[in-house]
């Protein structure tokens, strides 16, 4: 076990949990991650592997079951899953996104139906929000859900960067709705969020839903990034989420404070990572008759390195200890996401660097991590995002008595 990023306080069920993720982790997804990730391959057999472990349930509740975890159990096990291949954690973020959304915010009838399925991994969810000219302006949403004569709701649009869009068979999908919303309503209360069940697969995966196939990226490959074209797609009013209009944009919301734990979790998974590879080659190489490591300036970058990590990590945990008490953690789930992306970025430069001309060859995993480590600066919003929710819950916290 390694000896940065320990966490005080775990159960004997939590610690044997994270030691089973962390063996699973070193024996089937390091190995492999390099040469599934240049070939952008889907990880099939680590997908079912997580199945036979229970980790698609992780939080689901027990009376779904799931094994009923905390979200800081579930962030501590992102983190090992990060450090062998940040793709696979993404794969299991946005099913447990939508799972956490139906157990907070589901009817009854909604939970029973997808909750025992998502807990087996059979029913694989995935999330919505961003649209091709969104950005991070979520109130600019234009899909659109409108009721028409017969009781259903007929969505049209166009949504982008769904990850698990191909593999997932249930989207949460955000739309204006503006019925019983009058004009003039604030954007944010005139969105609902839509459950749409569909095959898994490309094309025309159900009447009115087409996924055009993977986008193309730099990194984070192996995973399923695509666009949700909606073009007359027939929703029954019993899939609206929660079932009552409206209340979409917060609902989202508190999904992605869940995310933005899991993207922090990320963060300090591939950062613990890069260290461990910047360490041992530190003391592989030599230069000057001495292992590198030995030099000053490297001994200098693996401190700054490894407390990074160290704070990183701290944060992540704080904040998701926070959501589990119940407790509002927008505040900590921003903290620890900015801060958690932006010193992944720096510990696996640095460690690039300490690699030197080896770090730019495909062979070194390093050269995976540099280019999945700038995903993590946008995802579940970007860094300035992040500052601007810190500011102003801090300008709440320690409001001006004059």
């Amino acid at each position: 076990m390694s000896r940065l990023a320990q966490t005080a306080g775990l159960t004997d069920i939590q610690q044997e949990i994270l030691s089973t993720v962390r063996a699973f982790v070193d024996k089937e997804i390091i190995p492999v991650a390099t040469e599934l990730e240049h070939r952008d391959e889907y990880p099939a057999h680590i997908v079912e592997g997580l199945k036979e472990l229970g980790l698609f349930g992780l939080m689901i509740p027990e009376e779904y079951g799931g094994l009923g975890e905390s979200l800081l159990t579930y962030a501590l096990c992102v983190e090992e899953i990060a450090r062998g291949w940040m793709s696979v954690s993404g794969i299991i973020n946005t099913h447990f996104i939508v799972a956490y959304m139906l157990k907070q915010h589901g009817t009854q009838e909604q939970k029973d139906t997808f909750l025992p399925r998502m807990a087996l991994g059979e029913v694989r969810g995935a999330f919505s929000m961003s649209e091709p000219a969104l950005g991070s302006d979520v109130s600019a949403i234009t899909s659109k859900g409108v009721r028409d004569g017969q009781g259903d709701y007929v969505l049209n649009g166009q949504k982008m960067w769904l990850t698990n869009g191909g593999t997932s068979t249930l989207v949460a999908v955000l739309c204006r709705s503006d019925e019983g919303h009058p004009e003039g309503t604030a954007p944010h209360r005139s969105m609902t969020t839509f459950l749409v069940e569909k095959e898994a697969g490309f094309g025309e995966v159900r009447p009115g839903l087409t996924i055009p196939g993977k986008i193309d990226k730099m990194g984070y490959k192996g995973v399923d990034t695509t666009e949700f074209i909606m073009d007359g797609l027939r929703i029954p009013a019993n899939r609206v989420l929660g079932g009552t209009t409206g209340r979409g944009f917060y609902q989202m919301m508190d999904g992605v404070e869940v995310g933005r734990v899991n993207v922090a979790a990320r963060g300090c998974g591939v950062a613990q990572r890069a260290f461990e590879l910047g360490v041992s080659y530190a003391q592989q190489r030599h230069s000057f008759g001495k292992p590198i490591a030995q030099h000053q300036a490297i001994q200098f970058k693996l401190a700054e390195m490894a407390t990074k990590v160290e704070a990183a990590h701290a944060m992540m945990v704080n904040a998701a200890r926070k959501k589990d008490s119940g407790e509002r953690n927008d505040l900590e789930a921003g903290m620890a996401k900015y801060l958690a992306s932006e010193y992944c970025k720096e510990v696996v430069e640095d460690a690039f660097r300490i690699h030197g001309g080896y770090g730019f060859s495909k062979e070194y995993e390093i050269e995976r991590l540099y280019r999945e480590a700038p995903m993590l600066l946008i995802g579940e919003g970007t860094a300035e995002i992040q500052k601007m929710i810190i500011g102003r819950r801090l300008l709440e916290e320690y409001r001006f008595q004059g």
